[in-house]
């Protein structure tokens, strides 16, 4: 076949991977296709011979009772907050007050946004990263050389009135409960980010709260539908995230493992917790004491799995910098300002990996 008539077919190829996954397996896919096959060093590992020589490692990661946080052992629910931030870039979060309806409902209405059909789910493609609203695949469906196996939508959501109206208005009930979603994370993160705060033993650390309470809020819902060939793809490849803390529902499939130890371990799903982890901003703002740990996801060839990470930060207008309260001649800054137009020129002119955002902000000093 001639180059000029390989061309169309490799075009038309890429525009079926760019409809999703979930498109794919709704049509019958039996292989994963080429484009979604990572290269050997980046797979996960699910041959017999490896689980014969090292078991499955899964990781119970550190708990935070938010009843406990608020009561009479704050000082020592922070000292736990601390060492989890520090050692492990992340925790779980339960009696949190959302174990009820408005979680259920949440994952709920999110399946049966994905079970829509694609020409409805595809009314809020977009390529504009900025846009209120975007229902895409992959990781960055234009950059990734590779996909993974993963459908997003995602949804801006503060101040929530502005953001609302754009929202899909299929399932029916779609953003009533999703508004009172956003609205209940946000809450949790606001408690959140005062421990944070406080679990750094920065004083007059108030500036910052309130900066952060009246920060960005986005909403990502994540679909990873059975793949017929997890070993070979990712549901999402190691990364950190932008950002200072994320909020993070699972249903009851497991898939999302973080770098521990240079061992990649799973996370134990505690049905109704929030996992929470640490992101770029924190880490900046910190001056590196507290770290954005990486993670990624795995699929499975026998259950779709559902999530929704809220990820908060400052607003988008901010400048993020060591917290002045951290910096000192013994310890000067770790990283340089940034702000998200510089993130968003970063990202759009390369395909986005491991933390190489934040480790174009550090600074090296000559000793």
């Amino acid at each position: 076949m001639s180059p000029s008539m390989i061309a169309p077919v490799v075009e038309e190829e890429n525009k079926k991977y760019q409809k999703g996954v979930k498109h794919l397996c709704d049509n019958g896919v039996t292989k994963v296709p080429t484009k979604y096959i990572w290269p050997v060093h980046d797979r996960p590992i699910f041959t017999k011979s490896d689980k014969l020589i090292k078991p499955k490692q899964n990781l119970k990661l550190p708990l935070i009772d938010l009843a406990e946080l608020l009561g009479p052992n704050r000082p020592h629910v922070l000292q736990t907050i601390a060492e989890a931030c520090e050692t492990y870039g992340f925790f779980q979060v339960v009696n949190h007050g959302m174990e009820g309806d408005v979680s259920r409902n949440m994952i709920e209405v999110c399946k049966r946004f994905f079970e829509l059909p694609y020409e409805e789910r595809s009314k809020y493609m977009s390529s504009d990263m900025s846009a209120p609203v975007r229902y895409g695949t992959s990781f960055n469906q234009i950059k990734d050389n590779v996909f993974c196996w993963r459908d997003f939508l995602k949804l801006y959501a503060h101040p929530l009135p502005d953001y609302l109206p754009y929202w899909p208005s299929s399932p029916s009930d779609f953003r009533s409960l999703a508004a009172t979603y956003a609205k209940d994370t946000k809450e949790m993160f606001e408690i959140m980010v005062k421990a944070i705060i406080e679990s750094l033993e920065i004083d007059g650390g108030d500036e910052a709260v309130e900066e952060l309470e009246e920060g960005s809020q986005l909403m990502v819902v994540n679909c990873y539908p059975p793949c017929p060939e997890p070993e070979l793809t990712l549901g999402m490849p190691p990364h950190s995230d932008y950002g200072f803390l994320t909020l993070l529902l699972q249903d009851d499939v497991e898939g999302l493992q973080i770098l521990y130890r240079d061992e990649w371990v799973t996370v134990d799903p505690i049905p109704g917790s929030f996992v929470v982890n640490v992101g770029d901003h924190l880490e900046i703002f910190s001056n590196g004491r507290y770290k954005s740990v990486l993670h990624r996801v795995l699929v499975n060839s026998t259950k779709p799995r559902i999530s929704v990470a809220s990820l908060h930060s400052f607003p988008l207008t901010s400048v993020v910098k060591p917290s002045s309260k951290l910096v000192n001649e013994l310890n000067p800054p770790q990283y340089m300002d940034t702000d998200f137009a510089t993130f968003l020129q970063y990202v759009s002119s390369r395909e986005p990996k491991w933390k190489n955002f934040l480790e174009s902000r550090k600074i090296h000093y000559i000793r």
